[in-house]
């Protein structure tokens, strides 16, 4: 698609936290395209007040402004869906920021039609996938919309060079007290990372006192926390017996797990753009889900279902990594997962501590497939005829004999 015409561009909708990077892409969309810029502002559960940037928006010359408590449409729409096909990329990273771009890229969309904008902007560098993610989002929802990509426009490619646009522009850039982190930061109600600094550096340990959630693990009590998880169509509505919403059952996990020192994961990935990226991650709640998750499927899901859910999980996985959640493709396998969570309902319980996640029961009263009588190893009373398994085994066994006779 060819470059935004700058002419052309008479409204845009900036994905805006308030934050250096964003405020600098507001102003600067200002002078360089001259256009009515109309902020959003997404409550994702990233834990930080959101309000604050409602007033930066208006003292920026911002006169469209949206801040929206999104956190019970992620968890709902986005992360339980997603966990519902215990989606894992490259079997370590719980995709946390990857699962939140289809969602932001959505509203954004509704406000660009809600305000009659003609483009939209973000603030993600040409280097990373979530360009991709937004970019693929905003195009699948809006064919025709313009996009604008300001790090792969302007020349201020450097923290310094930020620093003294804001500085001649009179943006106003927060100091926080005490030591500044020198993370690249992404939070949300399922996880934070963190990339940049010494994490560049692939031998060198992370240093404990950047982990923002997580206790260590050899910090975490002594005494374990016991949970009983209830389950309905592959999703967690109680905990201890409590009913909950999505995003409440994350932020009890993601506080009980936290605390007993569950969810930090150091990973190299495959970026979709080509690079290879070290970062760090806490996913409290989604460390849990995962685990409980594998284990009331096991009593309730057919074989044959369950590893078929395997076998397309890599492919599901990388779909939400590289930004294709929008897809028809995305969309099939999430209608065949969905499909399978109809008997995905019972109890499971776990022991938090110190960093594992135990399981010790789990229970399905209507739609279990484990059959005590029948896997004992005791008398099983003629509910298992172990004659039979005689000619399974040579029927299974003939192609391999024929093979060695040749």
């Amino acid at each position: 698609m060819a470059r935004v015409a700058k002419a052309d561009v008479k409204k845009v909708v900036l994905a805006y936290s308030g934050g250096l990077d964003t405020s600098i892409i507001l102003k600067w969309l200002q002078d360089e395209y001259h256009c009515e810029v109309v902020t959003f502002t997404a409550d994702i559960g990233q834990g930080e007040e959101v309000e604050p940037a409602r007033q930066k928006a208006r003292a920026a010359g911002a006169k469209e402004i949206y801040v929206d408590d999104l956190r019970e449409e992620f968890a709902r729409d986005f992360v339980f869906p997603m966990f519902r096909a215990n989606a894992i990329y490259e079997g370590e990273y719980l995709l946390g920021t990857s699962i939140a771009r289809p969602l932001i890229a959505k509203r954004q969309i509704e406000i660009a039609n809600e305000t009659g904008a003609d483009a939209v902007a973000h603030g993600a560098t040409g280097k990373g996938n979530d360009q991709v993610r937004f970019e693929l989002g905003y195009y699948a929802l809006k064919p025709e919309i313009r996009v604008i990509a300001p790090w792969r426009e302007w020349d201020l490619n450097s923290r310094t060079k930020l620093l003294e646009y804001a500085e001649q522009h009179g943006i106003s850039v927060e100091k926080k007290r005490g030591k500044e982190s020198p993370y690249s930061m992404d939070a949300n109600l399922l996880h934070i990372s963190y990339e940049g600094g010494v994490l560049e550096n692939t031998w060198t340990e992370a240093e404990e006192d950047m982990w923002r959630w997580t206790v260590s693990p050899e910090k975490a009590p002594d005494e374990p926390t016991m949970l009983e998880l209830t389950y309905r169509q592959g999703d967690i509505v109680e905990i201890d017996g409590k009913a909950m919403s999505p995003a409440q059952v994350m932020e009890k996990l993601n506080k009980l797990a936290a605390a007993n020192g569950i969810g930090r994961a150091d990973i190299v990935e495959n970026r979709y753009v080509g690079i290879k990226s070290r970062g760090c991650y806490e996913t409290p709640a989604g460390t849990v889900m995962l685990k409980a998750h594998r284990a009331i499927e096991s009593i309730t899901l057919d074989r044959e279902i369950a590893h078929l859910k395997d076998d397309i999980m890599p492919r599901y996985a990388s779909l939400i990594y590289n930004g294709y959640w929008w897809t028809p493709e995305r969309k099939a396998l999430q209608s065949l997962i969905d499909a399978s969570q109809s008997t995905v309902n019972g109890r499971v319980r776990i022991k938090l501590y110190k960093g594992n996640v135990i399981i010790l029961g789990r229970d399905s009263e209507t739609d279990s497939l484990f059959n005590a009588r029948i896997a004992t190893f005791e008398d099983d009373a003629g509910a298992y005829n172990q004659k039979d398994a005689e000619g399974f085994i040579k029927i299974n066994a003939l192609r391999l004999r024929l093979a060695a006779r040749s």
